[in-house]
């Protein structure tokens, strides 16, 4: 069964009844050199096609991770869209953005990711402008990523893994400072100023905070 969601922000295409064994086909058939994503819950497959929207707000992400990284003067890992998996919980993501920043030291040098062997990321990013028909929240519980923000385009929202299931918090465990509240705040700039005015706001504020 295919079922298909559309709008001007993303695209995504629903597949069910798809075995472990073909999702794996899938991902070497199709490399890394793609512009989509592709979460995978136990039979079912979702592969969502980003739009400019989407990857603005993804690259604003990252730019702002990587100020409060260099800011702290904290080592940080980016591990991008990597393909996150795991065969046992027949479950996979490819997040927007995912970081090793407290276990950066466990993953330094690696040339490939395996779950089977390294940690998860310390903090995954979905922007999720349409909603997916996918429970994301579940699939990354079973990968074991300690953290999540998930925004989509209006509202922000932080989780903290606990006992398997996600939790909402008001502040990052990655980060100990920003608050969910005030990252938002940042977003909502993003209609009325340009980047370069909202990455040096960032900066500022990061460290007046530290």
């Amino acid at each position: 069964m295919i079922a298909t969601n559309s709008s001007l922000a993303e695209q995504r295409t629903l597949l069910e009844n798809i075995s472990w064994s073909t999702f794996e086909t899938l991902l070497k058939e199709i490399g890394d050199n793609r512009g989509y994503r592709i979460a995978y819950d136990e039979g079912m497959l979702e592969i969502m096609t980003p739009s400019y929207q989407h990857e603005n707000y993804k690259l604003q992400f990252h730019r702002c991770i990587f100020i409060l990284a260099e800011e702290l003067d904290s080592e940080i890992k980016s591990a991008g869209s990597t393909t996150l998996k795991l065969k046992n919980a027949r479950k996979g993501i490819e997040p927007d953005n995912c970081y090793y920043i407290q276990s950066e030291r466990a993953v330094r040098g690696r040339q490939e990711l395996d779950l089977e062997t390294a940690p998860p990321p310390d903090l995954a990013i979905e922007i999720d402008i349409t909603s997916s028909s996918i429970n994301k929240l579940a699939i990354y519980s079973a990968l074991g990523v300690p953290e999540l923000w998930i925004y989509n385009g209006r509202d922000l929202k932080f989780y903290q893994l606990a006992e398997r299931e996600y939790i909402e918090r008001e502040f990052s465990i990655a980060f100990l400072f920003v608050s969910v509240a005030e990252m938002a705040g940042f977003f909502t700039r993003t209609q009325t100023i340009g980047e370069m005015a909202l990455l040096k706001s960032f900066r500022t504020w990061v460290k007046e905070k530290i």
